[in-house]
């Protein structure tokens, strides 16, 4: 019988057959919120499909710390991962489960057939990889054009998305580690919020309104 969350989160983008072959294939892997699944450096021998949780997508500086590029929700996956596969290199980012994360790890050799047989694979890695490059222009805008308030409350907005509640739980440090400025910083923008009524600030969570 086939992976039943597998088929939930593709079954409208790949054909049957394909999706059998991905539950033939493919390993599948759990991870835990705060668990690293793909580091710096290290080689991708294999392309994760998401099929529950989410990923957040970091660029990590060993002078400067980390900076986020996108979030990878269900039915999502890496465009970056894919070049590494494709292209035999080291990653350059840092994959971080953001909440529990289930993901099908397809092998590279099925990734290249899969590219020649299947139509709607083409379109999926196509479209990733377009979905992806106007997510990094989203954070490129925000650290360029966007001033520090602006990028925490489109942050906020983020997490509430991939975490499907408007509250959020993270602490003023996270959230500047995530954005690679102060915590300082944060928490003084954060309290601007709160009297403008945006938010609410409680101990160890964010209430948006």
């Amino acid at each position: 019988m086939m992976h039943a969350a597998l088929l939930q989160a593709y079954q409208s983008v790949f054909e049957p057959r394909l999706l059998g072959e991905i539950e033939e294939s493919a390993r599948f892997m759990e991870y835990k919120a705060g668990d690293t699944i793909i580091d710096v450096g290290q080689y991708v021998k294999m392309m994760p499909l998401l099929i529950n949780g989410a990923i957040k997508i970091l660029r990590e500086d060993a002078r400067e710390g980390e900076l986020l590029l996108y979030f990878l929700e269900r039915g999502d996956t890496c465009a970056m991962t894919l070049a590494c596969c494709l292209g035999n290199k080291r990653s350059e980012i840092k994959a971080i489960a953001e909440r529990d994360v289930l993901v099908a790890m397809v092998p590279i050799t099925k990734m290249e057939e899969w590219l020649a047989k299947y139509g709607t694979w083409r379109n999926f890695v196509f479209s990733s990889y377009n979905n992806r490059f106007e997510e990094m222009l989203g954070a490129i805008d925000n650290l360029a054009f966007h001033k520090m308030d602006s990028r925490i409350m489109n942050y906020l907005e983020e997490l509430a998305k991939v975490g499907q509640s408007r509250t959020i739980n993270k602490s003023h440090q996270e959230i500047a580690d995530a954005l690679n400025t102060s915590r300082v910083v944060v928490s003084r923008i954060l309290k601007v919020f709160e009297n403008e009524g945006k938010i609410r600030l409680n101990r160890n969570t964010i209430d948006l309104s």
